[in-house]
């Protein structure tokens, strides 16, 4: 079974970086999109970044310059160094599976899966 697990949340003050991870374990050999989506209090859920299997990559307009995806498929994990945070980055980050091009069944019931999530808090 597919399990997402975020992590390299924590507390920065405004102009520092973090870098998430997000462990991705079961249904490796599905080659999903992997996507970083957030939300902050009282808000819906943003998209903030996306890795295509093939390698292509996707910013909202917030994450760009200051954002960078990437994977790493030996150990399975996909990352978001984050730099420059404001306080308006402040949010719980999430890992997502987007699109996959492998036809299983087992593949594709895997498509939209969410991890719980870490936590990232921007002070000024």
């Amino acid at each position: 079974q597919m399990q997402l697990v975020e992590s390299g949340g924590g507390s920065v003050q405004a102009g520092g970086s973090l870098r998430l991870s997000c462990a991705v374990s079961g249904s490796t050999h599905c080659n999903y999109d992997m996507n970083w989506y957030r939300q902050s209090p009282g808000k819906e859920r943003e998209f903030v970044s996306l890795i295509e299997s093939g390698g292509n990559i996707r910013y909202a307009d917030f994450a760009k310059g200051r954002f960078t995806i990437s994977q790493d498929n030996a150990k399975n994990t996909v990352y978001l160094q984050m730099n420059s945070l404001k306080p308006e980055d402040t949010a719980m980050y999430y890992c997502h599976t987007g699109l996959t091009r492998n036809p299983f069944p087992a593949c594709l019931r895997g498509i939209g899966n969410w991890g719980q999530g870490t936590q990232v808090i921007v002070s000024s």
